[in-house]
């Protein structure tokens, strides 16, 4: 079986991880990194015995020897490096979200669609098996037809620190872009439509600094969709317990809810602080198989030359919705989607 040879561009945290993931696979190579710091690439490099090592994206897509790359670079670089890469007839995957404005995803869109190669989008909890067993109760028709959808994002309060001091330097899009939108994809999967309305309200009561910086350390939305159900989301970066993704849905028949508790593991400890339930402390850890089989899935979609489910246009509604909460958010109303294209 033919080696497929992806380059892997960013490496921070989730760049890392794919490192990790992509290495560990049979039949596919790291074969090439870009990261701006020379440090961190002679580690990865070292560490996976990588051929190539680049301090710039442009310079690695020119590697001839590339199938496919990875890209987790910052969320603004890429639809940029989308197209660049496929102008290079390579493979895409790239982390959500497809990018910070609308007009330059739609761009980006009609370029993947133009495009024979794959394209991959990292919406990794539609390949998490709870997900995936709730999205086949409810294609079959066992809770019946839904009428509500509850989604729960909370990162551990330890991160919290680090975060404004990123966002004091960079801008995250706000937290609906920066972090619901797994919640938005989730809905929009589970429920086959559309979201028409949205009202997004939030606050910052740990760090009051945020404020300055158009952020927000919690945010919930309300959202209206096309076949009206019903969502509720919240997106936080203030968990004391670990990290924190809960989804519900109630339906005519009946309800589901994953993850109820952010459970670690199937252990129960009885001491002196009680009956205590170990909890997961991060996303690489809640889904750390789903993201190995979100890139063994693009790898599969390499060698079969077919799409995967999970598309740009997923991105791009996504990208729509959670900058409509956003929208509402700062402007404190109700904010109406019309989609275009």
């Amino acid at each position: 079986m033919k080696t497929v040879k992806i380059g892997l561009a960013g490496l921070g945290r989730l760049g890392l991880i794919h490192a990790d993931n992509i290495q560990g696979m049979k039949h596919v190579e790291l074969t090439a990194i870009s990261n701006l710091d020379e440090t961190v690439n002679k580690q990865v490099q070292n560490k996976y015995q990588v051929p190539y090592a680049y301090t710039t994206y442009e310079e690695m897509i020119k590697n001839q020897e590339l199938d496919a790359v990875c890209i987790v670079t910052p969320s603004g670089f890429h639809p940029r490096h989308i197209q660049l890469a496929l102008e290079h007839n390579l493979h895409v995957f790239c982390e959500k979200p497809l990018g910070l404005e609308v007009e330059g995803i739609k761009r980006t869109c009609e370029v993947i669609e133009k495009s024979d190669k794959v394209f991959h989008l990292g919406f990794m909890r539609r390949y998490d098996k709870d997900y995936l067993y709730v999205k086949e109760m409810i294609d079959r028709g066992d809770i019946g037809e839904i009428s509500i959808i509850r989604s729960y994002g909370i990162d551990p309060i330890g991160g919290l620190e680090s975060f404004v001091n990123f966002a004091k330097k960079s801008p995250s899009g706000g937290i609906y872009l920066d972090m619901s939108v797994h919640d938005i994809d989730v809905i929009r999967w589970f429920s086959n439509s559309e979201v028409k309305k949205v009202w997004a309200t939030g606050s910052s009561k740990a760090f009051p600094e945020l404020n300055d910086l158009n952020e927000v350390e919690i945010g919930t939305a309300v959202m209206q969709l096309e076949n009206n159900i019903t969502a509720f989301l919240v997106a936080g970066r203030t968990a004391s317990h670990g990290y924190h993704v809960e989804t519900e849905v109630i339906g005519t028949k009946g309800m589901v809810r994953i993850a109820a508790t952010p459970d670690k593991n199937k252990v129960t400890v009885f001491n002196d602080q009680g009956v205590v339930r170990p909890t997961s402390q991060s996303f690489p850890e809640r889904f750390r198989e789903a993201y190995v089989d979100e890139l063994k899935d693009f790898v599969r979609c390499i060698r079969e030359q077919t799409k995967p489910e999970v598309t740009a246009l997923d991105g791009l509604r996504s990208t729509e919705v959670a900058i409509a909460c956003q929208h509402s958010f700062e402007q404190e109303k109700l904010v109406e989607i019309n989609y275009e294209g």
